[in-house]
């Protein structure tokens, strides 16, 4: 997004006067308490219109990189390109740190207005992010009424506040219709606890460094010792952890587990509840580090199915879809199906489908030159991927979606019903042959061509490579034999201890050959199936460690010394 001075009458102005048109706007938008799903839609929004950013915490430069799509910083010394960088730090709004200052200080609630007034006197669009909602518990107001002082024009985007965020993703609400009085209580000092002596319910926060005290001026106004109490931090995020103890023993629990701002402590019966409730850390792969090795551009629903059973996926691409070293093969094809020379074309996946539609887009094509053409997917992925282009696929396979399912189903050739006999058959160029012999033996002559090349991608950063092979990956996601062969080249094997899970027999065929045991196999060859199988693995191995009367870790926690063989299904 180009920064620049507003054009146009000013949002809340009624004055359409050239001064009014280059004041600037600034918009009050809470983030919520961590998880960026939790953002409203006008938030999202917001961010995708500002020219300016001030944020406030430093997640929240990454929030607004995966809300515009922007990539990661790149340092200069990085690349030799030095206008690739340029060109990257002008696709988004400008953000500016509103936590520090350049001497390095948290700055102040006033400090922080004069860095949005400044900005929004240039005439630009500001989003002052603040974490949870502005209007509560944050500075929102303070540097609210400097904006207003300013004569500059805002507005205010609720966001979801910790205070009830927090609880309700450790399971704990905050009212029941036993329990409808609530108290939130900022710590310190000068708060009278003798006035919290009944039974309410009772949101503490700033109250980690000094629960001990705490808890003992509660007891003293008349609270039972065994009053529950629960202290979860870092709430709403996959490394949320919550401990449950009494008044009696919080201080003591809460040392043990480590526990350290930012958290939420709730005092009250209501706690007693999450034994029952507890939705979010109970979740299968609640906090699993999983690796998605697969091209980047086909990582995003994978990733997306394993953050909805709590994952953290880390997308590492292992292959790199480049053209045909010789695209007149292609150009010939094209032509040929043009003309009318085939009577089929085979899709056998995702990446031939854009290839073709790519070469279509270069001669300025469109999907009316497939008409009287029949379309073969080789799996739904593939047949959504024609559907996108506003094409059906004509076969499936009606079992097994791979080239040996859609080869059971495909009709021999019968030259008095099919006025021609040859396939168009675009894949890439470590496709198995497979698929020709079996069109062959049917009576079809194919068209097999080269629509593009996978190539192994560069090797991850070193961080990355080091996590792989000591095992800080709970677990990895393999979609192809490819993928298998490719990490293992540019980044070497998984840890004994890392979780393997593998889309069908191929791939665990090779994952095995690479001397890497298999724990899950997709039931079948589809990647929802294949998460949802992991999940599944996810969820009867926490279920064993309750059973046996362990503490629920991560596979990431234990290290195996040897590394078995025998590949097993989840299902």
């Amino acid at each position: 997004m180009t920064r620049g001075k507003t054009t146009g009458t000013t949002q809340g102005s009624t004055q359409g006067t050239t001064k009014a048109a280059t004041r600037g706007w600034v918009s009050f938008v809470g983030s919520g308490p961590g998880d960026p799903d939790l953002l409203t839609v006008r938030a999202v929004e917001l961010v995708k219109q500002a020219e300016v950013i001030v944020t406030e915490s430093p997640e929240h430069a990454g929030l607004v990189r995966t809300l515009l799509g922007l990539p990661e910083p790149v340092e200069a010394e990085e690349t030799a390109d030095g206008e690739s960088v340029a060109a990257c730090e002008v696709t988004g709004p400008e953000l500016v740190d509103g936590g520090f200052g350049e001497d390095g200080q948290p700055l102040t609630h006033a400090a922080r207005a004069k860095v949005v007034v400044k900005h929004a006197k240039k005439g630009l669009r500001v989003v002052r992010l603040l974490s949870g909602d502005p209007f509560l518990y944050a500075s929102g107001p303070e540097e609210a009424q400097a904006v207003a002082k300013a004569g500059i024009g805002f507005e205010v985007v609720p966001g979801v506040s910790s205070v009830g965020a927090v609880p309700a993703y450790a399971g704990i609400p905050l009212t029941t219709k036993d329990h409808r009085e609530m108290s939130v209580i900022t710590c310190g000092d000068k708060v009278d606890w003798s006035a919290y002596a009944d039974d309410r319910t009772l949101v503490l926060l700033s109250a980690v460094g000094q629960i001990g005290d705490i808890a003992k001026a509660l007891m003293l106004a008349g609270r039972s010792p065994e009053t529950p109490v629960a202290m979860t931090r870092v709430g709403t995020t996959t490394e949320q952890s919550t401990v449950t103890s009494t008044l009696e023993h919080i201080a003591t629990d809460a040392r043990a587990a480590r526990m350290a701002p930012p958290a939420i402590v709730v005092v009250g019966k209501v706690v007693n509840l999450r034994d029952t409730l507890s939705w979010f850390e109970s979740k299968p792969l609640f906090g699993w580090r999983v690796l998605v090795p697969r091209t980047k551009d086909q990582a995003g629903a994978l990733s997306s199915r394993l953050r909805g059973y709590g994952a953290v996926p880390e997308e590492v691409p292992t292959i790199s879809v480049e053209p045909p070293r010789n695209p007149l093969q292609m150009d010939k094809a094209v032509r040929g199906l043009v003309e009318g020379r085939y009577e089929w074309i085979a899709f056998t996946s995702v990446n031939a489908v854009k290839a073709v539609r790519e070469k279509f887009e270069e001669y300025g094509l469109d999907a009316r030159a497939f008409s009287g053409l029949k379309i073969a997917a080789v799996g739904d992925k593939t047949a959504q991927a024609i559907a996108a282009w506003g094409l059906r696929a004509d076969l499936l396979p009606s079992g097994e979606q791979s080239a040996a399912g859609l080869l059971a189903d495909w009709p021999e050739y019968d030259d008095l019903l099919d006025p021609i006999n040859r396939v168009f058959l675009p894949r890439a160029d470590i496709a198995t042959e497979n698929l020709v012999a079996g069109l062959v033996d049917l009576g079809w002559e194919c068209d097999d061509v080269t629509a593009y090349r996978t190539v192994r991608a560069t090797p991850p950063p070193a961080p990355t490579r080091d996590a792989i092979k000591t095992g800080k990956f709970d677990a990895v996601v393999f979609t192809s034999s490819s993928t298998v062969r490719n990490l293992v080249g540019i980044a070497g094997k998984p840890h004994p201890s890392t979780i393997i899970a593998v889309i069908g027999p191929a791939t665990a065929k090779t994952a095995e050959e690479h001397g890497l045991r298999v724990d899950v196999l997709s039931p079948q060859p589809d990647i929802d199936v294949l998460t949802d199988a992991l999940a599944d693995f996810g969820a009867a191995r926490r279920v064993a460690m309750i059973e046996a009367g362990e503490p629920v870790t991560k596979p990431s926690a234990r290290k195996p010394s040897g590394r078995r063989t025998k590949a097993t299904s989840s299902r």
